[in-house]
């Protein structure tokens, strides 16, 4: 499957989370990171609502 870019916006918080990320665990860069989350979120669909349904608004 090939990738395609797609610009999302981030707060710097996210950024430097995902970067984080991507250093522990040995990732190519943050744009791993952010496939590993999808990956887990398409994966593991009985977390769906809790992903997706619960508010969390950590820059508000």
């Amino acid at each position: 499957m090939s990738k395609q870019s797609t610009p999302i916006e981030l707060t710097q918080r996210q950024i430097d989370y995902l970067d984080q990320m991507a250093e522990k665990y040995g990732l190519l860069d943050r744009d791993k990171a952010v496939r590993c989350l999808i990956n887990f979120a398409c994966e593991e669909s009985q977390e769906e609502s809790r992903i997706f349904e619960e508010i969390r608004c950590l820059d508000c």
